[in-house]
Formats: structure tokens, sequence, C-alpha cells
């Protein structure tokens, strides 16, 4: 597919939202759907695409989102009514601005904990704000009263002036901005920071490792998800003509959750869907059965009965159906498996792969330590994991650990890459001092690990975990390119195609990685580690828990890919390490217990009776 088709499929989802926007007015009022509800769905819609993005791709779940939602809406509303602001626009992009500016400050609390820790912040600031509004900060937002006499906008246009109104032209003002909203999220969830985004949500640990700075990206979210309810917020002022009070209770953030997550999370427009459920049925159940307060107990039940048998919303529903009619209509088309006796041996030169390495191998002075470490020491407590170890490694390099299971090997593998940070002791990399390093940096400097159990982002696809390793190359540890498609990022495209030829995976690019075989997802462990380009590889047990046909693979693998980088690798296979390796190191109780050659290792009189079962060459 050309770039050009591909750039227009790109833009069908918008089409179809706008031709689905203009048709609403026509359709929805002769079904008894009162005119205001549409408007509001509009607004929760555009509410809820900046907290799809911050849960339903990133994964974190707020429950203040109305500190944000109030902020924005109080702000524009005080500049309107109090401040006499002239132009309507002006003070709802100011009320976005300073909900993006609590966000951030509130962020940079919040984002210091995860997952129920995280949530219950949210919490507690959503009610500290609630609090502001009704006490301390009511001279300004009128408090119990809330602010009356909101105007509309007025649009000029130099030919034309346009005064939006109560009727229709208040729907075709909120459907421009919810669409140029939902532009603008699906351009974020197609870029390089969306590919971040579900890698955080999926696997935090690995995005880090790969070089992805976690931390900040969570911050930048949390902060785009504040404006959106900061704009929300000043659309709702404008359309009621009053800016409500209850803006800021928990009871909307509460709502929000609940439409976003009937709609369908991680999808963007399942907010709209959830909030024109969620409005649609409330009117009904309220006006057409007379229920009254009994209203919330019907639509409690109606959530729990559609969380129950539409696990993933109405969206993810629909979607699921799409996805079992297709494949009862259509067998299932497979690439052809390789066979696996030749798959390195006829592989393609790795182009881009290989020039980084055989770059940074040139870089670093021939013969002389790429790593060193001296007086390494990690104690957790009373108990010490690695004691005083001095170890060096030189460039070009391949190197094997070997030890039995509690020598420390983990241990040692995490401290080199800072992956945990060393209790004493100094790590010098390429010359540069990366002890107090996390290892997002390291990884950027070109020191990558793949992991003793799979790290993987098991809810994507192969090419979707190798695209996310190669970005952290491409661009850096964190950078703010949310409008530009991943498919602009230069040269990504064909590095992620020699990764995937490298590790014989391919022929499964666009599979899920839950529906790999467990070999298939050692190598792809091991090519998330090579497509950050590292100079220096370090491998934790890559042949743990394969079969022999798949040992027999893997060490081929191996030997590939050490052209021009410089290799750690830690197995218990002993007939592998000694095949692979040039020198080896025999850790014990969390220290050195002897070095040298696999010839001298094999010949060594403790490392036979220790580790190798006492059994003589």
């Amino acid at each position: 597919m050309t770039t050009g088709s591909t750039h227009l499929k790109n833009w069908i989802p918008d089409l179809l939202l706008a031709v689905g926007l203009a048709l609403a007015p026509i359709i929805l009022p002769p079904l008894g759907v009162a005119q205001n509800t549409i408007n509001l769905v509009l607004v929760f819609g555009l509410f809820g695409i900046g907290f799809d993005l911050l849960f339903g791709y990133t994964g974190l779940l707020s429950f203040g989102q109305a500190a944000f939602f109030g902020t924005g809406g109080f702000v524009a509303a005080y500049l309107l009514v109090n401040l006499n602001f002239p132009s309507v626009l002006l003070a709802l992009t100011i009320g976005t601005i300073a909900s993006a500016f609590v966000g951030t400050l509130v962020g940079l609390v919040a984002l210091r904990r995860t997952g129920i820790y995280f949530a219950m912040i949210t919490v507690a600031i959503a009610e500290m704000f609630f609090f502001l509004e009704n006490s301390p900060l009511s001279a300004f937002t009128g408090g119990e009263n809330g602010l009356a006499g909101v105007p509309a906008p007025t649009l000029y246009f130099g030919f034309t002036t346009i005064r939006v109104g109560p009727g229709w032209s208040m729907y075709a003002f909120l459907a421009v901005c919810f669409f140029v909203g939902m532009v603008i999220a699906r351009r974020i969830v197609n870029s390089s920071v969306g590919h971040v985004m579900v890698a955080i949500r999926d696997n935090p640990l690995r995005a880090a490792a790969v070089g992805h700075n976690v931390k900040r990206y969570k911050l930048l979210v949390f902060v785009v998800a504040a404006a959106y309810g900061g704009l929300a917020g000043g659309l709702l002022g404008v359309l009621q003509g009053y800016m409500p009070p209850d803006a800021f209770t928990f009871d909307t953030s509460g709502q929000l959750v609940i439409q976003t997550v009937i709609g369908g999370l991680g999808t963007l427009f399942g907010p709209l869907v959830g909030a024109a459920v969620w409005l649609f049925l409330r009117d009904f159940l309220q006006g057409s059965l007379g229920l009254g307060a009994a209203w919330r107990l019907a639509l409690g039940v109606i959530f729990v009965l559609l969380v129950c048998f539409l696990r993933r919303g109405v969206l993810g529903g629909l979607r699921d159906l799409v996805s079992r009619l297709r494949g009862a209509s259509s067998p299932e088309v497979r690439a052809a498996e390789p066979d696996p006796g030749d798959w390195l041996e006829s592989a393609t030169p790795i182009g881009a792969l290989e020039a980084s390495a055989r770059e940074h191998a040139e870089g670093s002075t021939s013969g002389q330590p790429i790593l060193v470490a001296k007086g390494l020491t990690k104690r957790y407590g009373g108990l010490v994991a690695n004691s005083n170890i001095d170890f060096a490694v030189e460039a070009g390099e391949l190197r094997g650990i070997i030890g039995p299971n509690g020598a420390g090997k983990s241990t040692f593998f995490k401290m080199l890459t800072c992956e945990v940070q060393a209790s004493s002791g100094s790590i010098l990399f390429d010359g540069q001092d990366i002890t107090s390093m996390d290892v997002t940096a390291v990884c950027q400097l070109g020191m990558s690990k793949s992991y003793q159990v799979n790290q993987l982002f098991n809810r994507l696809s192969v090419r979707e975990n190798l695209t996310i390793a190669a970005l952290a190359r491409s661009r850096g540890s964190f950078r703010m390119d949310m409008l530009r498609s991943v498919a602009r990022v230069p040269g990504l495209a064909d590095q992620v195609d020699e990764a995937l030829e490298l590790v014989h995976l391919r022929h499964r690019a666009a599979r899920p990685v839950s529906e790999l075989a467990y070999g298939e997802k050692r190598r792809l462990e091991i090519g998330l580690a090579i497509a950050t380009q590292p100079s220096l590889l370090l491998l934790d047990e890559p042949l743990a828990g394969m079969s022999p046909s798949e040992r027999v693979e893997t060490v081929k693998l191996l030997k590939r890919i050490r052209k021009g980088r410089t290799l750690i690798v830690i197995d218990h296979d002993m007939d592998a390490i000694f095949e692979l390796t040039e020198r080896i190191t025999v850790l014990s109780e969390g220290t050195i217990l002897v070095e040298g050659s696999p010839e001298e290792i094999k010949g060594n009189a403790m490392v036979q009776e220790a580790y190798l079962g006492g059994v003589h060459e």
C-alpha cells in the first residue's frame, strides 16, 4: 500500500465522524432525543476522550478528572461573567490552559505512585478541589450557587458574524469542538507518543528498559487529559449559560469512568457512545418511565449487566462480533513457516542494526574494557546478594556467566543495567560512570538486556513490540511529537523489518504476542533488546525452557547477533555457554569464584566439584 493511500485511509474515521455529526440533528430528534441531551453527549464525549487517552491507552485510572473539568469551566466562566471578557473562545482557551497547568502540578504529585495508590491520590485531590470551590474560593466560583450568565460565543469570520444561540447553532459549535478534539486525539494515538502510551499500559517495566522515559510520558498524557477536561468544562458553562458547582464533585468523575467503560476503553469513540447510552437512558428512565430519583438504581443495574456481558464495552463488543463474522466467512490465511533448519544461514544481511553495532564497536578502543565494575555490592537489609565484585568485559567479547541458582547472577545483571541501584561500588560503561543512572538512560547509551522471564507487550503484535523498542533509539528517551505519525519516523520501518528478519519472526509480524509459541516469545524477547541497537547486549538465560531444537536455533541466533557487539550471557546450558563464549565468569554466593576460558573452566577442580557435578572431562 502506498503512502498516499495509507494517509487517505487514516482520514476515513474522521470523515465518517463528520458525516455522523452532520446527520445527528436529522436522525435523533424524531426518535425522541432531546436537543439538550445531544449537546451534553458531545460535551461529555469530549471530556471522555482525554480520560480514554489516560486510562484506556496508558492504563492510568484517575477518579479526579472532575478537578480539571471544574477548573477549566470556572476559569472560563469567571472571565466571562465577572470580568466581562470580550471573547468566549479566548476564555475557553485560557480555561483549558489553566486546567493543563493544574494537571501538571497534580501529576507531579499523583504520578509518584502507581496502581490503586495513584487512583486514591486523584480521589483525594478531587475532594480538595471541591472544598476549595465551595469555601475559600467561593467569591470567585459562586460557591453553592455556581456562576450564572455565561454568554454564548460570537464568531467573527470577516465576511460574516455568527452568534451562537441555544438552538442547533449551539450543537454545531459543540460538534466542531468535538470533531477537532477527536482528530487531535486520533493523531496522538497514531503517533510515536501513542505507541509509547500503549507500551506503558501493557508493561511499564519493559517500556523503561528499552529506553523510554515512562515518568515523563505519563505526565504528558495526564496533562493532555486535564486539558481535554478543562475545555469540556468550559463548554458545559457555555452550553447551559451557567457553570454548576457539581462540576467538581466525585459524582462527575464517577460518571465519566462509567460512560467510558460502557462505550469501550481504548477506542476514543467509546466515551461518546457511553455518554449517549448514559444520558439517553437517564432521560428515558426519568421521563418516559417516571422513575424519579430511582433512575440511578435502574441505571446501575443496567451498567452492571453491560459490564458483565460486554466486558469490552459496546464498541469492543461490536468489534469482537465483526471479527467473529470475518473469521467465520473466510478461512484464516497464514504465512508459510520457513524451514527452521536454515533460516539463519539464508538470512539477508542486517543493514541498520549491524551497521549501528559496528559503529559502536569502532567507537570503542579495541581490546579495552567496554564495561568495568569495581567493588559492586548489593544488600537487601541483612541479606547480601552480591559482594565486592570486580568485573570487566572487553569490547567485542562474548562473555559467559554461570553459577547455581541463588548465586546472584540476575541481581548482578540488574545492577549492571542500573535496573536496581548498587549499594556500593561503581560501574563504568564505555568510559562513562553510569552508577547513579537509571535503566532508561543506560539503554540510551547503548546497553540493553533481555529478561529471564519474558517481558513483552503481550496485547500488541510482534511488529508493534519491535516498533516500540526501535522508537526509543530513533527518538531518544522522550519527545513530544504527539501529532506526527509513527509511519513518518525516518528509517523506523526498515529497522523493524531487519529486527524481524534477524529473530526469524517476519512471518508472525502481525500476530499478537499472546499467540506465539514459547520459543518464538524467547526470540522476540531478544529482538526487543536488539531493536534498541545496543553496543553491549546482556542476555539473561536466553535458552531457558526451550526444547532441544529451539536451543539449536537460538544458539545460531546468538552467534549471528554478536557481530559487532559485545555480549554477556547468563545460562545454565553449559554446552551452549562453552560453545559460544570466549571467557567465562563463575559466580558463587554473590561473589566471583573464578574466571577463565572455557577450557580453563572445564579443567578447574572447584568448578567441576561445585557446578559441573564433579564430572571431569
